[in-house]
């Protein structure tokens, strides 16, 4: 099984690695380098680990993968991890890692749900 990943980097300077296909032992360990790599070359940035993609996991791949979060987030706050299903989340509770839900990006209290209330109607917008 082959996993890509796709690294994007936004105007703040931000990084998110778009994780795509399946994720087993063999490519952990390359993933792993470029994470770290990327989290020394790149100290202010925050980069978020994208699962939204990931199809496959082998057991031994997600071992490492969990302990890469564990090495990359005890050194510094800028890891966190976007779309994770209900099943990784159990995972990373499983190799006791508590600490999982202040890296999962939550978007439940968005400030911007509602702008489309406000700016919807053709009265508050600048075409005005």
């Amino acid at each position: 099984m082959t996993m890509k990943a796709q690294i994007r980097t936004d105007a703040l300077g931000n990084i998110t690695v778009h994780m795509q296909g399946g994720l087993d032992y063999e490519n952990t360990q390359p993933l792993r380098e470029e994470l770290m790599d990327l989290t020394k070359t790149n100290p202010t940035a925050i980069v978020t680990i994208d699962l939204n993609r990931l199809d496959f996991v082998g057991s031994s791949g997600i071992n490492h993968f969990v302990d890469t979060v564990k090495i990359l987030s005890k050194d510094s706050s800028q890891i966190r991890l976007s779309n994770v299903a209900s099943e990784f989340i159990k995972v990373f509770k499983l190799y006791n890692f508590e600490d999982i839900e202040k890296l999962i990006e939550e978007f439940n209290d968005d400030e911007t749900e509602h702008l489309n209330y406000k700016f919807g109607n053709r009265k508050n917008t600048f075409q005005n």
